[in-house]
């Protein structure tokens, strides 16, 4: 009897999304002409939520409200998104959306959206960078009309459509657990790593043991032993050795402090440890924001158990990122099925 099925052990929810969490809706963006796009993740109300950076090169935006020693209670949105600092600007077609259907912080008579963002590089992945234009706020505008709960597809869509590992195609990726108490918890990411979530020869995946059925193709460990070896990354070959960065999201419908997603947030990193080798570099900008909707009674004791499946949650997406990936046109590097290894 595996694991997933033990009395008591936790399990995927119905989706194996972060959308299992009740209310949070998910939108995806993309451009294939551009190889990028942008993913946002909102729900009905604002939700108390926080962040981690571990990697070296960081692109955030609004990130600083979210300390739990600032004054800002919720937030109203978040975004990850492609394009370097040029991604930057998902936020703001977020935020005229958000303005329009009249949702923000009221200060007297103005309303402001509240949404934090972070990017990841992928200006050199052989798309097109000729716009005139920016077009990541259109993309996020493109993101925000096209959330909603339930399903959505994970791969090469959102902000994950032009994201590179060091060997593969990387992607968007998700998954969830639903913890004995009830509490579910789930993860979203967008792996675009100077490292590999692959092992040597890039076919079992550093997030084997972890895996739940046959999620990212159910091929186990590596059985083989001494892969401590250096990297030899093809990206860094194509002379993409700032082209990086994981950027994810963990989310749990328990009723958290903002203090404790900052603690959430930061166990979840765990999962990007467990998943990329290497990880955390100073070439990355390895960040996970942490949300939560409230809606299911927690203790403080219960804050460990989140915190861990959070990141068992965000190890598991970050393999399916890859294992969904798909070729498209003028890719740089192969997927892991179809056109890869």
């Amino acid at each position: 009897m595996g694991a997933a099925s033990e009395p008591g052990a936790w399990r995927p929810g119905p989706l194996n999304l972060i959308t299992d969490v009740a209310g949070l809706r998910v939108g995806n963006a993309s451009d294939q002409r551009l190889k990028s796009g942008c993913t946002v993740v909102l729900a009905d109300a604002p939700f108390i939520a926080s962040v981690q950076v571990m990697g070296g090169a960081p692109g955030t935006r609004e990130t600083d409200l979210m300390d739990p020693d600032k004054s800002v209670a919720a937030v109203d949105a978040l975004v990850l998104s492609g394009g370097s600092a040029y991604g930057l600007d998902a936020c703001s077609g977020v935020m005229d959306g958000l303005r329009a259907a009249g949702r923000g912080l009221r200060v007297g008579s103005v309303v402001i959206p509240l949404v934090p963002g972070a990017i990841l590089f992928d200006l050199l992945n052989g798309g097109a960078r000729d716009w005139a234009v920016n077009p990541y706020r259109a993309l996020g505008a493109q993101a925000l009309a096209a959330a909603r709960t339930g399903a959505f597809a994970l791969g090469s869509i959102g902000a994950g459509t032009g994201a590179l590992t060091g060997m593969l195609k990387g992607g968007l990726g998700s998954a969830s657990f639903v913890l004995g108490n009830g509490v579910t918890v789930g993860a979203l990411v967008a792996v675009n790593p100077v490292g590999s979530p692959n092992t040597p020869g890039e076919r079992h995946f550093w997030a084997a043991p972890f895996e739940i059925g046959a999620e990212f193709g159910g091929l186990g460990p590596d059985p083989r032993a001494g892969l401590a070896a250096p990297l030899v990354s093809r990206k860094a070959g194509l002379v993409l050795e700032r082209a990086n960065t994981t950027i994810a999201i963990v989310a749990t419908d328990a009723a958290l402090t903002k203090a404790q997603c900052k603690r959430l947030a930061i166990a979840a990193h765990d999962g990007i440890s467990r998943a990329i080798v290497p990880s955390h570099t100073p070439d990355d900008g390895d960040l996970v924001f942490a949300l939560a909707t409230g809606a299911v009674a927690a203790t403080p004791a219960d804050l460990s158990p989140i915190g861990a499946a959070a990141a068992l949650c965000l190890a598991r997406a970050i393999a399916r990122a890859v294992f969904a990936a798909t070729p498209a046109h003028g890719d740089l590097l192969p997927c892991w099925q179809g056109n890869g290894p």
